[in-house]
């Protein structure tokens, strides 16, 4: 029989079974819905996760580690070297921080058009006192401009203003729980020693809080300038050189690579974090399962409600059989009613499921361990929505197809007599 005609006893039966067919519809509208929100709030909560360290972190990190050598003077002897030598508890000896020829490295960094910025960094160890205790932490100099272009520090700064870092000499930003341990506010002064015994004093700025409690109870941040003067060194003075990178991807291969050009040691965001990276697939994977799961709960329903109305109908085909319409044309009729009830249950979950998104998006969400986070974190993908429409039509073709089979091997004869 003709197309239209086919369409025309598919939406007859549709409205035939109005109400089962709204509560297939809902079923599956429901389920698009929640794998749309949940599945958006998963991977926005893993963004924001990772953000906390991967968005401070730099993609390529150049630095020399503190290590023995390798080869110890009576190895390389020649008198010695027929016999077996014990060394046990080798000390490093003559190792330097400092990055050699750091302006010439930076210089080429920033030629590199893989590099999208390079900021520079000097680490001090020091001694905080509260009182007649010293606290354990350390000054990090930074660059400032390119640490606010680079990594956003400023939206971390949750009192006073990052630029009077550069601009105020002898200044210094606290962690805010360090400044709480050492109850110093914006405009104190905070005391520290060095290693060697020197005492400086600086002037607190501004609170830093990055969302990560063990880190802010021991850093705090200054100019280079400030810090190469507290360790007694020149500008060229350097501890740490972090790259950004264009494509962050290709940050391992480029790592390896720099390690040999600069000679010296280098890691890269991967390596450094892995632990996140496992637990953000682990999170996303888990979203997927939960909503590819009520998807597939839904198409059971579905394919409930047509089997009924296929042992209902059985008078129907029947009839419809014995007037002519061929098997071909019952299953493509059931199979029509299948993906109506997805198109329309998929295409209202969307909605319903951008609504949701919209709403948690906007429940305000403050706590003072994240002070950049406002509202609940939604991630609003549109690959999602195109895997929940997939998933919808999938579903329900699937769900239709076995009881349109059996609906287009029906014997009108068989059912005719029977009657």
């Amino acid at each position: 029989m003709g197309l239209p005609l086919n369409v025309e006893i598919a939406k007859a039966l549709l409205l035939a079974r109005w109400k089962q067919t709204l509560v297939a519809a809902t079923g599956v509208m429901f389920s698009i819905t929640m794998f749309i929100a949940l599945l958006g709030f998963m991977t926005g909560l893993n963004d924001l996760l990772d953000g906390l360290i991967l968005n401070r972190t730099a993609h390529v990190r150049l630095y020399n580690e503190i290590q023995p050598s390798m080869h110890q003077p009576i190895q390389i002897s020649g008198e010695m070297a027929g016999y077996h030598h014990f060394i046990h508890s080798i000390k490093a000896a003559n190792a330097r921080q400092e990055i050699f020829n750091s302006s010439a490295i930076i210089h080429s960094l920033r030629e590199d058009k893989r590099v999208m910025g390079v900021s520079p960094k000097v680490a001090a160890q020091v001694f905080f006192n509260a009182g007649s205790v010293e606290i354990t932490g350390s000054v990090n100099g930074i660059d400032v401009e390119a640490e606010a272009k680079l990594y956003s520090f400023g939206d971390y700064v949750v009192k006073g203003n990052l630029e009077d870092l550069k601009n105020i000499p002898n200044a210094i930003i606290v962690g805010k729980p360090l400044a709480e341990k050492l109850m110093v506010q914006v405009g104190d002064l905070v005391t520290f020693g060095t290693p060697t015994g020197e005492q400086f004093q600086l002037k607190v700025i501004g609170l830093y809080q990055s969302g990560l409690q063990d880190f802010d109870k021991t850093q705090s941040f200054a100019a280079l300038a400030t810090v190469q003067k507290i360790l007694g060194k020149p500008p060229s003075y350097l501890t740490d050189i972090a790259i950004k990178l264009v494509d962050l991807p290709q940050a391992p291969a480029i790592a390896t690579e720099f390690r040999k050009v600069y000679r010296t040691d280098a890691v890269d965001i991967q390596t450094a974090n892995a632990q996140f990276e496992t637990g953000t697939f682990v999170r996303t994977l888990i979203a997927y399962a939960v909503g590819i799961t009520l998807l597939i709960v839904a198409g059971f329903g579905i394919y409930n409600i047509l089997n009924m109305m296929i042992y209902e109908k059985m008078d129907s085909i029947a009839i419809l059989k014995a007037t002519g319409f061929s098997g071909k044309d019952v299953r493509f009729i059931f199979l029509f009613i299948a993906i109506s009830i997805g198109i329309f249950g998929g295409l209202t979950g969307l909605a319903f499921g951008f609504l949701l998104s919209v709403i948690i998006d906007n429940i305000p969400f403050v706590t003072e361990a994240l002070p950049t986070v406002k509202t609940y974190p939604i991630n609003y993908n549109p690959w999602y929505y195109f895997i929940g429409i997939t998933f919808s039509l999938v579903t329900t073709y699937c769900a239709g197809l076995f009881p349109a089979l059996k609906a287009s091997s029906v014997d009108p004869v068989v059912i005719i007599r029977g009657k």
